[in-house]
């Protein structure tokens, strides 16, 4: 599985941090041989978010995890106007509440992958399907049910 640097959403960092199916192969994507993801700021704030609100850990312990991440090669990069404007346009163009129900963040997520020329790794079939429309490699993690998003 080496790819380089790769993009990850939210849902692929708390799925490290919670334990579920994807957490090993984002563990691997971040050690050495996999050599190393990165993960916008603006999607630290929906790991925070996720962890707190939906799995029930306390800010505290989060904060810990995301430290050790940190030191074990997650990269927090900014979120610049381009990619701002760049998720902002994919947004617009691409969201519909049936059939392409991406969050704000995940075109985050994606954009910033876009900008670095780096593959996006995630387990949401949406984001994995406007990804590859918008030309960029798809790291195809299990959600937490271990379903691959396809295509």
């Amino acid at each position: 599985m080496g790819f380089g640097l790769t993009v990850l959403d939210a849902y692929a960092v708390v799925a490290s941090i919670a334990g579920e199916p994807a957490a090993a192969e984002v563990d691997h994507l971040r050690s050495a041989d996999g050599q190393g993801v990165r993960i916008s700021t603006a999607n630290v704030a929906e790991v925070i978010d996720r962890l707190v609100r939906v799995h029930g850990l306390t800010l505290a312990v989060v904060w810990e995890r995301l430290r050790w991440m940190r030191s074990g090669g997650l990269e927090v990069v900014p979120v610049d106007e381009g990619i701002g404007r760049r998720a902002g346009e994919l947004r617009a163009n691409q969201y519909h509440r049936e059939r392409s129900a991406v969050s704000l963040a995940d075109c985050l997520a994606l954009a910033s992958a876009e900008a670095v020329g780096e593959p996006l790794a995630t387990p949401d079939p949406a984001l994995a399907a406007m990804a590859r429309a918008e030309g960029v490699d798809v790291v195809a993690l299990p959600n937490s049910q271990g379903r691959r998003p396809t295509g």
